[in-house]
């Protein structure tokens, strides 16, 4: 039987057309490839709940389920936050 793969740790909340999103991605994806981490995106467009929470803050970072930054991410904060 074949583990199932670990959920992904980072969540990306954004919105389309956002360009702090599009750097926010950049820096998940190049910390999260280095440090073999999983995570996913999801918009506010498709989630009224998300937009209504996060509206004012987008690009969110999430981090084990927990708030992490908003607007910008700090690639060493984000390394820290995901060290074992």
């Amino acid at each position: 039987m074949t583990p199932s793969p670990q959920p992904p740790r980072v969540t990306l909340i954004a919105k389309p057309g956002c360009h702090l999103c599009d750097e926010a991605r950049a820096v998940i994806e190049r910390v999260t490839a280095d440090l073999g981490v999983r995570w996913h995106e999801l918009s506010i467009e498709d989630d009224r709940a998300l937009a209504e929470q996060y509206w004012e803050q987008v690009p969110v970072t999430l981090v084990d389920g927990r708030q992490h930054d908003y607007w910008r991410v700090d690639e060493a904060r984000l390394r820290k936050a995901l060290e074992p």
